[in-house]
């Protein structure tokens, strides 16, 4: 019977091992406000809002989700 040298158990809970991919989730809201050309207009206009400020507004909520999925996905056993 072999005996581990360093008291550390393989398994998936070892930080490189997590699946990487999620991370490009993070990506999402970046892309989404970092260009403004997509947004930079006053139509449509939300509860006499402007579109580029509840565009905007709009990815708050949208990127703590992102955020928290990522989070949950890639911490492991911790």
């Amino acid at each position: 019977m072999a005996t581990q040298r360093f008291g550390r158990a393989p398994g998936p809970t070892r930080r490189h091992d997590v699946n990487r991919g999620w991370y490009l989730l993070l990506a999402i809201p970046l892309v989404g406000t970092l260009i403004p050309t997509f947004y930079n207009g006053t139509d449509p206009t939300f509860i006499g809002i402007p579109f580029f400020y509840w565009y905007q507004m709009l990815w708050v909520p949208l990127s703590v989700i992102c955020t928290l999925v990522v989070y949950r996905r890639t911490r492991g056993d911790r």
